[in-house]
C-alpha cells in the first residue's frame, strides 16, 4: 500500500462511462444504424431525425451543462424549439439516461472499500441538472467526500478551473489525487496539474491497473 502520509490520499471518478457505464455501447451496425443513445432516443420518441433533435437543443444544452443557463431555462427553450411541454421534454430525458445507464455496481463496492481503508473518494464530472438527477442518486453520492458537477460551480472539463476547483474543496495537492476518467482529453489538464491519472476502459482493466492495485 502506498503511504498515505506520502502518496495517494484522495482517487477522484467520472461518471458518465466510469461510474454509471452505458448499457448499449455496442450494436450492430447496419446501414442507417447508430449508437442508441440518449439523444436517439429521444430524437424517436419525438419522431424527428437526429440532427433535428441536436439542432433543436444546440448550445443550449452545452450551455446548462456548463452552468451559464438555468435547468427551467434549457427546458423551456427545447420545449418551444420542439412544441412539447416542458414536463415532457424532461420526462424523457430521465428515461433515457435512465435506459442508457446503469450504475457501476462492482465499481461502487470498491470505491466505498477505498473509504473504509482510509481514503477520501471524490466526484468530478460534467452534467446538467437533469442528467444528474438521473444519473447521481443522492443515497449513493452522499458517501462521497466532495463531488464537484460542472453545472454547479460553472465550469467543465477540460477546463483546468474545475480540477482546481475539486483541489481547494479537497484542501490538497494534485500530486494527491488519483482522477480516473473515461476520456483522454478530460485526464490531459489533469495530468497537467499533477494528478496521477487512469483511463478508464472497464472495470476489469482498471482493477488490474498498478496505480489502483498499489492502493490496496
Amino acid at each position: 500500500m502506498i503511504s498515505k502520509k506520502r502518496g495517494i490520499k484522495t482517487v477522484v471518478f467520472d461518471v458518465g462511462g466510469v461510474l454509471a457505464l452505458g448499457k448499449n455501447q455496442e450494436i450492430i451496425k447496419r446501414k442507417g444504424n447508430r449508437t442508441f443513445g440518449v439523444h436517439q432516443y429521444i430524437a424517436r420518441k419525438l419522431n424527428v431525425s437526429l440532427d433535428q433533435w441536436l439542432d433543436s437543443i444546440d448550445s443550449v444544452y452545452a450551455d446548462a451543462i456548463e452552468g451559464k443557463i438555468s435547468k427551467e431555462k434549457t427546458l423551456k427553450i427545447i420545449s418551444r424549439n420542439n412544441h412539447v411541454s416542458m414536463e415532457e421534454i424532461e420526462r424523457l430525458f430521465k428515461i433515457s439516461y435512465r435506459k442508457q445507464f446503469e450504475q457501476n455496481k462492482q465499481l461502487f463496492e470498491q470505491v466505498f472499500k477505498l473509504k473504509h481503508g482510509g481514503y477520501k473518494i471524490a466526484v468530478l464530472s460534467d452534467q446538467w441538472p437533469v442528467s444528474k438527477e438521473a444519473l447521481m442518486p443522492k443515497k449513493l453520492y452522499k458517501e462521497f467526500d466532495e463531488v464537484v458537477v460542472s453545472c454547479d460551480v460553472g465550469a467543465r472539463k477540460p477546463n483546468p478551473e474545475i480540477y482546481k476547483i475539486l483541489l481547494k474543496k479537497l484542501n490538497l495537492p494534485a500530486k494527491k489525487c488519483l482522477f480516473i476518467d473515461n476520456q483522454k482529453w478530460n485526464l490531459v489538464p489533469a495530468k497537467k496539474l499533477g494528478f496521477k491519472i487512469i483511463l478508464f476502459k472497464d472495470n476489469k482493466q482498471l482493477f488490474s491497473n498498478p496505480l489502483w492495485m498499489r492502493l490496496k
